[in-house]
């Protein structure tokens, strides 16, 4: 096999991955940021209104993700990491096409149908990371998902790391796009 195939196979496969995530993710940063410049970083959670065990879950996966991208914790840093987390009721509406039990006059007559509709109401959850430069005190970086299931305990352990994941994926932001 050719490099090209090869190189070609691996992108569709790591684009068709990424598009069956059932999170939305978002990233937008300032222009004039030099985000090479940013080696150092500080977590702050004045805006982090969750229980103890989610915060260390998303606190400790910021970190893990900054430290893969080369950045340690510092009292004095280039970079403040605010983290802030959120939550709405979602209801969800679905419903079936009718479809006939009975009829008379062929396909153009007419008879009984039935139509049925689910609702299911839940709580979504969203994760914001701020990235503020320590000196000027202004935003360069935000990143934001949203898609956690609040409402389940087994399900926030796993997705919790997978959102904040695809969140950090977006950082350093690629300017060429």
């Amino acid at each position: 096999m050719s490099k090209k195939y090869i190189l070609l196979l691996l992108a569709s496969a790591s684009l068709g991955l990424t598009s069956c995530s059932p999170f939305q993710v978002k990233s937008d940063y300032a222009e004039t940021a030099n985000f090479n410049s940013y080696k150092t970083y500080k977590l702050r959670i004045d805006d982090l209104k969750l229980n103890d065990i989610d915060k260390d879950r998303v606190l400790n996966e910021v970190s893990k993700q900054l430290k893969m991208k080369g950045m340690t914790v510092s009292d004095a840093p280039d970079l403040i990491v605010n983290v802030k987390a959120n939550h709405k009721k979602v209801q969800d509406v679905q419903g079936s096409r009718p479809y006939g039990m009975y009829g008379w006059g062929g396909p153009f007559g007419w008879g009984v149908g039935m139509q049925r509709t689910w609702t299911q109401n839940y709580n979504q959850g969203a994760l914001i990371l701020d990235l503020i430069d320590a000196r000027t005190q202004k935003l360069v970086w935000q990143g934001i998902g949203s898609g956690i299931s609040v409402d389940s305990p087994k399900s926030k352990q796993k997705q919790i790391p997978d959102i904040v994941a695809e969140i950090m994926a977006n950082y350093p932001p690629n300017r060429n796009k």
